[in-house]
């Protein structure tokens, strides 16, 4: 079961620990309390976002034997007006480069927001997750 041990330091922020060791300082700007020393929570979801679907990505790429030279994401959420604030859109850019067919591109971002990526699953009761891809030449 993932688990992790999240502890105070100082003004907001916090440093997280995962099972497997990983830590991450997360912190606030100074207006509220803190120090402007990480992400907030809330870029720390879009970044798990962004790893989750990105792993999987690859990893289907690497199946299809489709090589690339280059592969980012940007990602952009936008929230709820009120408390919680939760994320209602978030929409994806994924970029890569190579000779990449773009119907194994697509048929591999459908893969992993659908079926694989549980930070996309989680977040889909709230969120309407939305993509545009770019294929660009080898740079």
């Amino acid at each position: 079961m993932p688990s992790a041990t999240v502890r105070f330091v100082d003004g907001m922020q916090f440093v997280a620990t995962s099972a497997s060791g990983h830590a991450v300082v997360m912190d606030t700007t100074e207006d509220v309390g803190g120090h402007d020393t990480g992400p907030r929570p809330m870029e720390m979801v879009l970044i798990a976002l962004g790893g989750c679907t990105g792993m999987d990505v690859v990893s289907i790429l690497r199946k299809m034997q489709v090589p690339f030279t280059r592969f980012e994401m940007e990602i952009h959420g936008e929230r709820a007006p009120e408390h919680p604030k939760y994320f209602t859109k978030i929409q994806i850019t994924y970029k890569i480069w190579g000779d990449v067919p773009q119907e194994k591109l697509k048929k591999a971002i459908d893969l992993s927001l659908e079926k694989y990526c549980s930070v996309s699953n989680s977040l889909k009761p709230k969120a309407e997750i939305s993509y545009t891809y770019q294929i660009n030449p080898t740079s």
